[in-house]
């Protein structure tokens, strides 16, 4: 079982990791590969470093968000617990699509200190709306500062904002008609005979729903708080590119750029690649061609993926990895 699991984590990582980098070199062949590489050379450290901690700052506060989110569902978790949890999560979301992969991780990780899967699935739907409520804000707002992209960038809004509607109808409808709920599962067990399983799932959908109503209610209170953290965690990414640019004595182009990663990061959603690897990449290339120099194109590229997704699988895999044995061994 622990060599089929590590066996599985390695395929989906080279995988992943080879689309990546098929991109990059796609890319670099539409540039000067050598001027690329010469400038890849000549940036300087300090700014690598601070693409980097922007990043892994990025992790902290999201750390911090689960910590308040769990607390606000009714369960305490300690900062260590939530912040192995965000770096192994990272881990399986990198290696599949729409980082799917991360939530089942969380949602388990977060069970296993005690909290019902109902009420830790809750907690990770909370996260996932607070982001995609914070997509289509902030998109809407730079698009109007920046007037960059504004045909593209509003196609991209207004589809994910049409999806984000009908998942909070759909939550609506959970919240507010328990009946359905209550014939649905009673039709269930008439088919199924009764199965204890189906009585198990029955009882961690009534919790995953007891939980959201007491998430949303307490999340509301703290609204502030929440759309705080929740920008700092993206905030945190989306200046890493302009960070990266500085270094490589260019402009950092700071409104094009956070409105660049933002339609990037509503592009990751879309369940298309693993992690997003070569969609990702050509589409920053595509977006960034816009306003940055094409020698530079190629640098960027390369060195964002390796300062936000290639980070989050070498230490997510440690943490992954340490977790998934440890259970194992359990």
């Amino acid at each position: 079982m622990s060599n089929k699991l590590k066996d599985e984590r390695v395929k989906a990582a080279l995988l992943a990791t080879f689309m990546s980098l098929a991109s990059i070199i796609i890319i670099l062949k539409f540039t000067e590969t050598n001027v690329s590489w010469k400038m890849i050379s000549q940036v300087q450290g300090r700014f690598l470093i601070l693409g980097l901690v922007l990043h892994m700052c990025s992790w902290v506060f999201y750390a911090v968000r689960l910590k308040l989110l769990t607390s606000l569902a009714g369960h305490k978790i300690s900062f260590r617990l939530s912040l192995m949890s965000t770096l192994a999560s990272n881990f399986l979301a990198a290696l599949t699509p729409s980082s799917a992969g991360g939530e089942p991780l969380r949602i388990k990780i977060l069970a296993d200190d005690g909290m019902s899967y109902g009420s830790a699935t809750a907690v990770a739907v909370g996260e996932r709306l607070l982001d995609s409520i914070f997509f289509v804000a902030s998109l809407a707002l730079f698009l109007i500062f920046s007037d960059f992209l504004t045909g593209f960038g509003l196609k991209i809004g207004a589809f994910f904002f049409v999806l984000l509607f009908l998942f909070l109808a759909f939550l609506w409808q959970l919240v507010s008609r328990p009946e359905r709920i209550a014939g649905f599962m009673l039709w269930l067990k008439k088919k199924t005979g009764n199965r204890p399983i189906i009585f198990s799932l029955e009882r961690e959908i009534w919790l995953f729903r007891e939980a959201g109503i007491q998430l949303a209610r307490e999340t509301l209170r703290r609204t502030p708080v929440m759309a705080a953290l929740t920008a700092l965690i993206w905030m945190c990414d989306f200046l890493v590119p302009s960070a990266l640019l500085v270094g490589m004595g260019a402009d950092p182009k700071f409104l094009l750029s956070i409105t660049s990663q933002i339609i990037l990061a509503i592009i990751a959603i879309l369940p298309l690649t693993p992690g997003g690897s070569g969609v990702a990449e050509l589409s920053m290339s595509y977006l960034y061609s816009m306003f940055v120099p094409p020698a530079l194109l190629g640098p960027l590229v390369i060195l964002w993926r390796a300062a936000t997704y290639f980070s989050n699988i070498v230490v997510g895999a440690a943490f992954a990895g340490a977790y998934i044995n440890g259970m194992i061994k359990k």
